[in-house]
């Protein structure tokens, strides 16, 4: 039994921490046509705020507090400052977006490396994260259920902005046809502002999460990029639903394979899964649906 438990919280635990990643993804690729490889330094810049953070306030429960909405404005305005200066002339033209993120990614990292080292710095959890709780014989820390819940919390404020805001129902307009949306009245230039604010802020929350995991890396971005995007493009791009069952799916089944196999080799093996799922369903798990005239 501990042989399937393990992997399965510690795999739905790494699911969280994607679908984090994954939620801006999926908006800002459905939206605007941008594949942003910088969104992993997004992640990156929410653990140093959490780190930055704690340097700040002795208390560390306070300061985790703090640093997660510290680490989505952070990582929403440099997401913001990516999108007004790059890559709003970059729309629609996917190949040109990938190459410049790649070098504004190099960029952050070595940032990072300048303002806070090479060797990265740890988060110490506050005490009402310290322990585990038993789980079918597996101890579960508790650190891996607050990431959970996390997600969960964003996951839900943002299906509720969706959903019940005008801001909400102009973002799904202009996902589903940005020219009609246009022709509407909606202000899609400051709806991708926005849009890419709250994503790139998601990750810096995503961020936090890692830090108390695995404290700071200028290179912890490169480890979440590529199943983010596999998560985005599985679930069907533009697709929250999808989004989150594909990011479950990737998180267990890397921590199932880790389990008998290394890390790295893992990932080859849940890519290819990934790979061969899309062959059969290009359109991954869930697609707009729009009215077409025949």
């Amino acid at each position: 039994m501990d042989a399937l438990t393990t992997p399965f919280l510690t795999g739905t635990a790494t699911g969280a921490i994607l679908l984090l990643a994954a939620l801006g993804l999926t908006l800002t690729f459905g939206q605007m046509g941008v594949i942003n490889m910088a969104n992993g330094e997004f992640l990156m810049a929410g653990a140093y705020a959490a780190y930055v953070t704690q340097q700040v306030v002795s208390s560390t429960g306070l300061s985790i507090a703090i640093a997660i909405p510290v680490a989505f404005v952070v990582a929403g305005l440099l997401g913001l400052l990516l999108e007004m200066s790059t890559l709003s002339r970059m729309y629609k033209r996917p190949l040109d977006t990938l190459l410049v993120t790649v070098g504004v990614s190099l960029v952050l990292q070595q940032g990072a490396k300048d303002l806070f080292g090479a060797q990265g710095d740890p988060v110490t959890p506050p005490s009402w994260l310290h322990g585990s709780v038993t789980v079918f014989g597996y101890d579960w820390p508790y650190r891996q259920p607050f990431t959970i819940v996390l997600a969960v919390a964003s996951l839900a404020g943002l299906n509720a902005a969706l959903r019940y805001t005008a801001f909400g129902r102009q973002i799904r307009a202009t996902v589903q046809n940005r020219e009609l949306a246009e022709t509407m009245g909606v202000s899609t230039r400051n709806v991708d502002r926005i849009t890419f604010f709250l994503g790139s802020g998601l990750a810096g929350v995503g961020g936090v999460a890692i830090a108390l995991i695995s404290g700071t890396n200028p290179n912890l971005g490169t480890s979440y990029i590529i199943p983010a995007f596999l998560v985005v493009v599985a679930g069907g791009v533009g697709q929250l639903k999808g989004t989150v069952i594909a990011a479950w799916a990737v998180g267990v089944a890397t921590a199932f394979f880790t389990s008998w196999t290394s890390g790295s080799m893992a990932q080859v093996i849940t890519f290819a899964l990934v790979v061969v799922f899309l062959q059969i369903r290009p359109q991954g798990l869930f697609t707009v649906r729009t009215r077409s005239l025949a």
